[in-house]
C-alpha cells in the first residue's frame, strides 16, 4: 500500500521567522529600558480559569507519584499575580498558552502571548505604554499610529442602533434578525451580544488608526474591576486594542478583591454546569494572594497577531511555523 508523503515544511516562511526573532528582541529592549522585570511561570497549573467562553487543555502527570490532571495555561495571568503579590514589582512575560479546538484564520489552538502588569498604572497610562509598544513593533509598515478611544456602547450603538448596556435579551433577538443573523442561541444574551460585536462592529475597527475600545457591559468583567461610565451606567474597567478588524489585546484594570472574584468563580462554574460544561478547579492560590497583590492594571497581547500585523498577513498560519494540524 503506498504512503503519501506527510507534509513537513513550516507554513510561515524564513523572512516570518526572522521577523517574530527580530521583535522578540525589541519587546525585550522596551521593557528591559522602562525595568520591568522578565519572569517564567509554570506552563501546567493544578487550577484552571472557570470563563465559560475559554476551554481549557487537560493533561494527565505524576506528581511525586500520584496521577493528577493539570491544566494547561489559558494565559499566564493567575501565577504572574501572584509573583506581583510576593512583591516583584512590573513584570512581564512572553509565552505558550493553549485555547482548546480554536483553529482558523486568526486563531490556533497553541499561540504565543506578550503579558505584562503595571503597579499603580491606570488603564490610560498602560494605553500610552501599549501604544509607544507598537509603534516600534510595527515601525516597518506604519510610520506613527495615532489611536482613537471608543466605548463598547458607543461601537454598537453606532453600527446597529441599539444600546448593549441596557438592551434585554429580546432587544438583542430582534436586532439579529433585523440584520439578518438568524441563529437561535436559546436565552444565552451574551451570546448575541457577542454575535452581533463579532459580526458588526469588531471587523470595521482600527483601519484609519488602531481603536482602543474601552467600558465593556459589565458581564465581560472577567477579572477587572466594575466603575460608572459618563453616563452613570455600570461598566467593566478594561480595554481592548483593534487594528485592521483584529483584536490584539485586551487590557483591565485588575481586580484585587479575593471575595468578589471567589463569587464570579463560582458563578462562572454554576453557568458551566446548566451549559453541560466540565466544571473547573478554582486557583485558590491565587485567591489567597490577592489581599497582598498591588492596585495595578494589566494587559495580554497575541504575539502572533502583532506579527500578522507587522507583516500584512490575512492567515494566523503564514507567522507561526508548525499550526495545530502541522504539529
Amino acid at each position: 500500500m503506498e504512503h503519501k508523503p506527510m507534509h513537513f515544511q513550516p507554513t510561515c516562511d524564513i523572512d516570518a521567522l526572522k521577523k517574530r526573532a527580530q521583535m522578540y528582541a525589541r519587546i525585550r529592549q522596551f521593557f528591559n529600558e522602562r525595568d520591568v522585570l522578565e519572569v517564567e511561570t509554570p506552563i501546567l497549573s493544578q487550577a484552571a480559569v472557570t470563563d465559560v467562553h475559554l476551554a481549557s487543555i487537560a493533561a494527565r502527570r505524576h506528581v511525586q507519584g500520584h496521577v493528577q490532571i493539570h491544566y494547561l495555561q489559558t494565559s499566564p495571568e493567575f501565577a504572574m499575580k501572584r509573583l506581583l503579590a510576593s512583591g516583584s514589582g512590573a513584570i512581564f512575560q512572553i509565552c505558550k498558552v493553549f485555547r482548546d479546538d480554536e483553529h482558523g484564520r486568526k486563531h490556533n489552538s497553541e499561540f504565543s502571548m506578550l503579558e505584562w502588569y503595571r503597579p499603580n498604572f491606570s488603564l490610560k497610562d498602560l494605553m500610552f505604554e501599549t501604544m509607544d509598544l507598537l509603534n516600534i513593533c510595527l515601525q516597518e509598515r506604519f510610520s506613527s499610529l495615532r489611536p482613537i478611544i471608543l466605548s463598547y456602547k458607543h461601537a454598537f450603538q453606532d453600527r446597529l442602533d441599539i444600546n448593549p448596556l441596557q438592551a434585554s435579551l429580546n432587544d438583542l433577538k430582534d436586532c439579529a434578525r433585523r440584520v439578518g443573523l438568524n441563529i437561535d442561541l436559546g436565552e444565552d444574551r451574551l451570546a448575541y451580544m457577542d454575535l452581533l460585536f463579532s459580526h458588526f462592529v469588531e471587523p470595521s475597527l482600527g483601519f484609519d488608526t488602531p481603536v482602543f475600545l474601552t467600558d465593556f457591559p459589565p458581564e465581560m468583567a472577567s477579572l477587572a474591576k466594575i466603575k460608572m461610565d459618563e453616563d452613570g451606567e455600570r461598566v467593566a474597567a478594561r480595554f481592548e486594542v483593534y487594528i485592521e478588524g483584529l483584536e490584539l489585546a485586551n487590557a483591565y484594570d485588575e481586580l484585587v478583591d479575593a471575595d468578589i472574584l471567589r463569587q464570579r468563580f463560582i458563578e462562572d462554574n454554576q453557568i458551566r454546569l446548566t451549559q453541560g460544561l466540565v466544571e473547573m478547579p478554582v486557583d485558590q492560590r491565587l485567591l489567597a494572594a490577592l489581599p497582598d497583590m498591588p492596585a495595578c492594571s494589566g494587559i495580554a497581547l497575541g504575539v502572533d497577531r502583532l506579527l500578522m500585523i507587522a507583516m500584512n498577513t490575512l492567515q494566523i498560519e503564514q507567522v507561526i511555523a508548525f499550526p495545530a494540524q502541522h504539529a
